[in-house]
């Protein structure tokens, strides 16, 4: 049985107490997220937040302040024994064609079959954070597959202003079926054992509501602040959900009522969670909208979940 909770897998380094979004004003939170989105360029977005620079904090460092420390959130090495880690392709004819994505499952269990969880990224690509995602879900005994959306334009570029602009280029209908290609890959790996969750956050939390529609043979989706389908659509969801919503979240929280109206009218299985005083983000944690207790909470209940619809090893 393995059992590696994630919180217990922090790389130990010594660093200065972290930000969090308690230390910036809600305005200049909700601008951030504008810039995270594409509603903001970088100029517009230190444009506004130069009212909130104080002595010695400009609006560029401000940027800095706020943007991502993958070093801080990482909870598992890439190089950790426990681990099989690769970086794979599968084929996506119906979208980009070919795309590259990261794969990782426990050492331990050879070539054991496994229940498998697709992990969707935000609208930044790859990036190393969701690469760690991967890795904790590994270490609970899952096979794990994020697929890298910026594939066809080169892949995560390694710089985070960098893929926003490349997402922004990015054609979402052929996303969405390298998407679907990518979970159809997933559950027919002679190493999986035909069950397929799914898991994302923001952009993939969308996208994971996405799946649910057009997979009926999802069993598992854990949307984590991700734009719903139109409350049309819910009747064609077959797949349990566990929903993880941020409470300062308007962007995405506005959406929310008349889907679940919609969900529960179609008789849905579903759990919908909101999180007291979070952010559109907290469960990221490497950066200051990140709130420790909420997403040490909300994790567990993913893992929990996975486990009782996916089954464990």
């Amino acid at each position: 049985m393995l059992a590696h909770p994630f919180t217990l897998q922090k790389v130990a380094t010594a660093m200065p107490p972290r930000l969090t979004a308690q230390d910036f004003d809600q305005e200049l939170l909700i601008l951030f997220d504008a810039y995270v989105h594409g509603d903001l360029d970088r100029r517009g977005f230190l444009g506004q937040a130069q009212k909130f620079a104080k002595a010695g904090m400009t609006a560029t460092a401000l940027l800095a302040a706020l943007s991502p420390n993958f070093a801080a959130g990482q909870h598992v090495p890439p190089n950790d024994a426990n681990l099989k880690t690769e970086r794979v392709s599968y084929p996506s004819p119906s979208g980009s064609g070919t795309v590259r994505g990261y794969l990782a499952r426990p050492a331990s269990t050879g070539d054991r079959r496994l229940p498998a969880v697709l992990v969707i990224h935000e609208n930044r690509g790859l990036n190393p954070h969701i690469e760690d995602i991967a890795r904790r879900l590994a270490l609970d005994g899952f096979m794990a597959f994020a697929p890298d959306a910026l594939s066809p334009l080169g892949g995560y570029p390694g710089d985070e202003d960098k893929a926003r602009e490349a997402f922004a280029k990015l054609d979402q209908a052929h996303a969405l079926q390298d998407f679907l290609a990518g979970a159809a890959w997933l559950r027919s790996r002679p190493d999986a054992n035909g069950k397929l969750g799914a898991v994302g956050f923001c952009y993939g939390g969308g996208i994971v509501h996405q799946l649910s529609i057009r997979l009926p043979d999802l069993d598992a989706g854990v949307p984590f602040y991700g734009n719903t389908p139109a409350p049309t659509e819910a009747a064609k969801v077959k797949a349990q959900l566990l929903v993880q919503r941020a409470e300062v979240d308007e962007r995405i929280n506005a959406a929310w009522p008349a889907y679940e109206a919609a969900l529960k009218a179609a008789g849905v299985q579903f759990t919908a969670y909101q999180y007291p005083g979070t952010q559109h983000g907290f469960n990221n944690d490497t950066t200051p909208r990140y709130d420790a207790a909420a997403a040490q909470l909300a994790w567990s209940r993913t893992v929990a979940f996975l486990k009782a619809r996916l089954g464990s090893t």
